[in-house]
């Protein structure tokens, strides 16, 4: 964990530092080494948030984009079940960062428990991610409207394991140290996939990660998915209906225009 209490105030992990859990209230120790991004851990074994997971550096540098009173919230349910999300925003929004590989059933179990949440999900934990996605380059030249786009395969494209998820996901295929060579198209992006399928497509938002860091700032809802759903029917209604319907070839003879 990023922090913990130090004379009852949240601290960060530095070298000879002790300090208490501000889940469980049990000791911490500063762990202060070079492999990886300082951290508190217990100094026991056991982890009172059983859906803990060690930060890399990519994780950290996503949770610094947010105020630090924003990082490292105790939710708990009606039960009284409790877990450490990384980051909610003042609108009560969490956002989970996510870069190993997470069970299906772990997966359903935070988005059912936190409820009003999204994922940013690590797109280059593996080495194939990265390459599927840009392989996918004819979805970017062909945008259902601005920054919208639809596919029957989002497998083709995507990492399979967060196709159904009931939460909005967003892709981070460039990190914090863009790499050489990104089509400009993609540059700065994050891809969001939307849940759902609508007439058996599914939708991805294209939005700068300057404007979530923002949104998250001013949005009740990050991702407007009430707003894009309807576009995206609009859309294909319109399309329907375009096809459809027989040539027109203008005005009948005789039938006078209305005047406004």
């Amino acid at each position: 964990m990023r922090f913990a209490l130090v004379n009852d105030e949240r601290s960060e992990a530095a070298p000879q530092l002790l300090g208490c859990c501000l889940g469980c209230s049990q000791p911490m120790i500063a762990k202060c080494g070079t492999q990886r991004v300082w951290h508190w851990a217990h100094r026991s074994n056991r982890n009172c948030d059983t859906w803990w997971e060690p930060e890399t550096l990519w994780h950290r540098d996503w949770k610094n984009q947010f105020p630090s009173e924003w990082q490292e919230i105790i939710q708990r349910d009606e039960k009284g079940e409790k877990h450490v999300a990384d980051v909610m925003t003042a609108n009560g929004q969490v956002i989970e960062f996510q870069h190993s590989h997470l069970p299906a059933q772990e997966r359903a179990a935070r988005e059912a428990f936190y409820r009003n949440m999204i994922w940013i999900v690590d797109g280059m934990r593996l080495k194939n991610d990265r390459k599927r996605f840009l392989a996918g380059g004819s979805l970017f030249s062909a945008p259902f409207a601005k920054g919208l786009f639809l596919t029957r395969s989002p497998e083709s494209c995507l990492p399979a394991v967060w196709l159904n998820c009931t939460k909005p996901v967003l892709f981070d295929f460039e990190g914090f140290a863009a790499p050489d060579g990104l089509p400009p198209e993609i540059q700065g992006k994050l891809w969001c996939l939307l849940p759902g399928r609508i007439d058996g497509q599914a939708v991805l938002a294209a939005v700068s990660r300057s404007w979530f860091i923002d949104a998250a700032r001013m949005r009740e809802q990050i991702i407007p998915m009430h707003a894009i759903t309807w576009v995206v029917r609009r859309g294909l209604t319109a399309r329907r209906w375009n096809y459809t319907r027989p040539p027109h070839s203008g005005p009948s003879r005789g039938r006078r225009r209305a005047k406004y």
